[in-house]
């Protein structure tokens, strides 16, 4: 959201900058708008989480504000309905809404696309598919790169209030899809061991989907919030400028001359006016003395 966007239209009274220290706006909505736009399935059940299907059956999607712990978003797809995920990403029930929003966004763009969009593999040296795409968006945004402990390449905001981990080797599959220990993750906080919030994909996460995360997370346009909702940025942290409401226009010159029309006195009305007499003429003066 820019700050020269409609400011009548944000849906809060302050900017939060940098933008990965905002939060969840708490509505699944916006995140989930852009796959039930394509035809997917909505279903819940009694305790009020929401699952989403594509017509195929072979993306889910799950918004478990029931859930058994604090993953929110559960996105997994498979290239057999009734087999193993073949990717799985997770965000937790901080994460900001808009990332969530971007990622569902170009899920569906790439499901629309085909199988071999949507479960694309990121391949090392192929351009399209390189993982190191996924990062440039936060390197072009001043975010260096760090190596906190062997095996892991990372990349820090410039705050040192957010950073995103890729893990090199082998990893469990299982624990991918169901853990913290996947291929990637995404946070923000005092640390990645403390994080407010986070998200995680695992190793065959499409780089374009990936990607469309980054991209929102870098864009220095600042998050609309709540003041009062603190828990819709991460409070201590988080730099907030008020939403200042739009100026009027400046007159134009003929906003002017009517502006100095209305004031101007208004003529006497012809009844008020003095006449002479058409039937007596007025004395004359007599002679001085």
């Amino acid at each position: 959201m820019s700050l020269h966007d409609d400011l009548h239209t944000l849906d809060g009274d302050v900017f939060v900058s940098p933008r990965h220290l905002a939060s969840s706006t708490f509505t699944g909505d916006p995140a989930l708008t852009p796959l039930l736009d394509h035809g997917w399935d909505l279903q819940h059940d009694d305790l009020g989480n929401v699952y989403v299907n594509s017509p195929d059956r072979r993306v889910r999607l799950g918004y478990l504000p029931e859930g058994e712990d604090d993953g929110l978003w559960r996105i997994n797809a498979h290239k057999d309905p009734f087999g193993p995920p073949t990717w799985g990403v997770c965000f937790n029930d901080r994460v900001p809404t808009e990332f969530v929003q971007a990622f569902t966004t170009a899920l569906a763009t790439a499901y629309e696309q085909g199988p071999d969009a949507y479960l694309a593999r990121p391949v090392t040296g192929i351009h399209e598919h390189d993982p190191f795409l996924a990062v440039v968006p936060l390197l072009q945004q001043g975010w260096e790169i760090d190596r906190p402990r062997w095996g892991v390449f990372a990349v820090q905001a410039p705050d040192g209030l957010a950073g995103m981990e890729f893990t090199t080797g082998d990893l469990d599959p299982e624990a991918e899809l169901t853990t913290r220990d996947a291929r990637w993750q995404l946070w923000a906080g005092k640390s990645i061991d403390r994080p407010v919030w986070y998200a995680t994909a695992s190793t065959d996460t499409p780089v374009a989907l990936l990607t469309a995360v980054t991209q929102c997370v870098a864009d220095p346009a600042p998050l609309p919030r709540w003041r009062q909702d603190t828990l819709s940025y991460i409070e201590g942290m988080a730099q907030l400028t008020p939403i200042v409401p739009p100026q009027p226009p400046a007159p134009t010159p003929l906003d002017v001359q009517r502006a100095a029309a209305s004031r101007r006195p208004a003529a006497l009305p012809a009844a008020s006016v003095p006449r002479w007499s058409t039937t007596s003429r007025p004395a004359l003066p007599g002679p001085r003395r």
